[in-house]
């Protein structure tokens, strides 16, 4: 299953994560924490989980005692409260406070039990919402967020700043990295609650089962998005735990991005439904166009080796046997 896992690029260079090293992955369930958990597993690393109904991460005393007993190598802290906009809107309260106790306890935690390398893991909706494109580490803090995410977006600011805190004030040598859009095995494909990629490969499969001459998708269809699939999130994450220790956080994206309506005709495509495609431009496009600028991460050697209608074949394969449906 692992044998085709994307990864870093091979290069003689010292490593600053041990062959074989023991790491622990918090959020191991979730779309990032299981890529990271198949990829850590694949390079022969010893991999440390714990499910919710186990450790509340957000209880400072039970994840430091855990951590100081398990005493992980490595940390990558994949786990956070996530959400689309409706429930960013409804529940921020829970979306800031739930992200700043996660982050505070297994930082914390962590550098407690002498972990030498951790990575928190951010989101790329920590940019300003008119930041200039494509997006540069550089354009954190410079202009107001996407008020719809905003609680979400300034937790994962603070764990950027918790990040570089420990770096300068104990020398630790943590980092963190801010993905693009992600997609792949392990997604949500609830229509309530889905991104737009895997909402779209549900719709076109039903639509495509139920005989439907069309499918009505909101707005023009022209905002530009970029996509990066989860194994090649994974693979970027295990390049900078081995290779980066930089005090700025690291964009993880594809570098390249298309227009929804482009996405929309490979994923109709991809599950082969023939009709009509309409578009509701009474409806909201959104931002217009939200690209990450890669080259830090390019720099270390980093290409992601899955394409795009690849990857949306893969996660509909995937979604498809987990529903038991078929073709």
């Amino acid at each position: 299953m692992t044998t085709d896992l994307p990864g870093p690029p091979q290069e003689s260079v010292p490593s600053l994560l041990r062959p074989g090293a023991r790491v622990f992955v918090a959020g191991h369930r979730g779309l990032v924490g299981s890529a990271l958990v198949r990829r850590l597993a694949a390079d022969g690393h010893e991999v440390i989980t714990r499910g919710r109904d186990r450790l509340d991460l957000r209880d400072a005393e039970r994840t430091g005692a855990f951590l100081l007993d398990a005493r992980p190598d490595a940390v990558v802290l994949a786990a956070a409260k996530v959400g689309g906009i409706m429930a960013n809107s409804t529940y921020p309260v829970q979306f800031i406070e739930d992200n700043l106790r996660i982050q505070l306890s297994v930082i914390a935690g962590a550098h407690a039990a002498g972990t030498e390398r951790l990575l928190f893991l951010g989101s790329s909706c920590i940019y300003p919402k008119l930041a200039p494109q494509p997006i540069h580490e550089t354009a954190l803090l410079t202009g107001p967020l996407e008020p719809t995410n905003e609680a979400y977006a300034l937790a994962k600011i603070a764990g950027i700043v918790q990040i570089q805190s420990y770096r300068r004030q104990f020398g630790a040598p943590y980092i963190s990295a801010m993905p693009t859009n992600l997609y792949g095995p392990g997604d949500n494909f609830d229509l309530e609650t889905s991104h737009v990629l895997p909402a779209l490969i549900r719709r076109f499969h039903e639509a495509r089962r139920s005989g439907a001459p069309a499918v009505t998708l909101w707005g023009s269809g022209s905002p530009r998005r970029e996509f990066l699939h989860v194994d090649d999130l994974a693979a970027a994450c295990v390049l900078l735990l081995q290779r980066y220790d930089g005090d700025a956080p690291v964009n993880v994206g594809s570098g390249e991005d298309l227009t929804i309506r482009e996405l929309a005709a490979h994923i109709a495509d991809v599950t082969s439904y023939q009709g009509h495609v309409d578009w509701d431009t009474t409806k909201p496009d959104g931002t217009p166009r939200k690209l990450l600028d890669v080259s830090r991460l390019s720099s270390l050697g980093f290409k992601p080796q899955i394409p795009l209608r690849d990857g949306i074949a893969r996660t509909y394969a995937w979604w498809l046997e987990q529903q038991g449906v078929q073709v």
